[in-house]
């Protein structure tokens, strides 16, 4: 997993970022997200409300179902009462995939204009004491967390609730199959029949079996399907494998990435303990993107290089990463042409979900109906990235990389906030009859557009 002992010039290379680029890098970046005035959103289930008295009382709502608001809340929503909470990472990469530059920006009602965490050779902060998420906490506390992610953080400076990750927990997931997978336990080409302890999970869906590990894996991943997800979790459970996993992470320097708290007869229940800090997404997608020599050290001060997975799991795992259908939060290209929301990271949208006849985009049930044709032919980069989404979860993560012909861009970007569906734009347009809805704020594209233009 990781390597001990001396180290060459290359594998040292990650200490060679300097402390000049990470603090223009960091400058720029908080100008970003200050710049997009998050705090002018507006809330459709307002604190003191009865609505939102009901949603304390429920499991987070996991993602990605096609969920906005109901046109009288959208009609009745209130100003936000309080600056958003968002943890945005963002790590320059050189032509091998090394990092040249790194940057962590915080964004909270104790730093309504944004925050700059330094982050260490290592790509990671003491500075912040890290808290679970929680929705009546932040509505009715300040934003002040009270469950801590990280043991022994009590005199951090900066005291901080990470957003509740949503989707974006499948990478966890990802990586712990694809352990699984390098050890000889498992095979992709393995079928797996899914069948639920107890009763059945309104997430997960009733016993049904799959076809390979491939099949599940794929649709967690493109199509951020929630009952393949269940599916693999529990085949994890079942293997005894998830407190070993999240003991993994906190190992390998991750100790913010926690798949805690989950059903093992369902592979359900992903609610608060659930966490995943923005740093620590981005050393995974470091990780997964892999580079030669030494991607960090641990705090133990063990060497961590890409091969922590060996390179087919790697080449899978960006793969079907590349393949993922839902574009539309830091960048938006399943929307192209239309007016809202605007642009985001100006990738190009996989073929894969492309119709040939009109250029419309179909990932699964959702229907975007828009020719995205023109957006790939002006398309600079790829985007291989994972979204999240819920009432109060609004996340997406992945590595940029440019096209052939194109200015060379190579970076990783994560952003976590709780800008999920709950939140609306003021006068946001109503979507076109029959499409897929637009379920975030276009403020996180603006946010992807002005961190691609750093």
């Amino acid at each position: 997993m990781t390597h001990a002992g001396g180290a060459s010039a290359a594998e040292e290379s990650v200490f060679g970022r300097s402390p000049a680029a990470d603090a223009a890098l960091a400058t720029a970046l908080r100008k970003a997200v200050d710049a997009q005035q998050f705090a002018d959103v507006l809330d459709t289930v307002p604190p003191s409300t009865a609505a939102a008295t009901q949603l304390y009382r429920t499991q987070v709502a996991p993602g990605d179902a096609a969920k906005i608001p109901a046109a009288p809340a959208i009609a009745a929503a209130a100003p936000i009462h309080q600056t958003p909470q968002l943890d945005a990472t963002v790590i320059k990469l050189d032509r091998s995939g090394r990092p040249v530059a790194a940057a962590d920006v915080l964004l909270s009602p104790q730093y309504p204009n944004g925050k700059i965490i330094p982050l260490d050779k290592n790509l990671t902060t003491t500075q912040v004491r890290w808290r679970q998420w929680d929705d009546a906490t932040w509505d009715n506390n300040n934003a002040q967390g009270t469950i801590d992610i990280v043991p022994g953080r009590e005199s951090a400076p900066v005291d901080f609730m990470s957003p509740y990750p949503a989707s974006v927990l499948k990478l966890m997931v990802a990586f712990g199959i694809l352990r699984m997978v390098d050890a000889g336990e498992l095979s992709l080409d393995d079928t797996y029949t899914y069948t639920p302890v107890g009763t059945p999970s309104s997430l997960c869906g009733g016993a049904r079996t799959a076809t390979s590990i491939t099949q599940l894996f794929d649709e967690m991943i493109t199509v951020s399907s929630n009952p393949s997800t269940c599916a693999l979790i529990k085949l994890m459970h079942e293997r005894g494998k998830i407190d070993g996993l999240n003991q993994q992470f906190v190992d390998l320097g991750l100790p913010t990435l926690r798949l805690a708290g989950t059903n093992p007869n369902t592979g359900g229940t992903w609610a608060n303990a659930v966490t995943m800090s923005s740093i620590d997404t981005a050393k995974l997608l470091l990780l997964f993107n892999g580079s030669p020599g030494v991607l960090w050290r641990t705090p133990s001060g063990t060497r961590v290089t890409a091969s922590v997975l060996s390179a087919s799991s790697r080449t899978y795992v960006l793969g079907k990463l590349g393949e993922q259908g839902l574009n539309q939060v830091l960048s938006t290209t399943n929307y192209c042409g239309r007016e809202y929301p605007a642009q985001g990271i100006p990738q190009t949208t996989p073929a894969r979900w492309i119709n040939p006849a009109d250029g419309t985009v179909t990932v699964g049930t959702r229907s975007y109906g828009q020719d995205v044709r023109p957006c790939n032919a002006a398309a600079q980069v790829t985007f291989a990235h994972k979204t999240g989404l819920a009432d109060t979860s609004g996340n997406d993560a992945g590595i940029v990389k440019s096209l052939p012909g194109k200015p060379f861009e190579s970076y990783i970007v994560s952003v976590h906030s709780n800008l999920g569906y709950r939140y609306i734009d003021p006068d946001r347009p109503a979507d076109p009859a029959g499409t897929y809805p637009v379920q975030y704020t276009e403020k996180l594209a603006l946010l992807g557009a002005a961190i691609h233009a750093l």
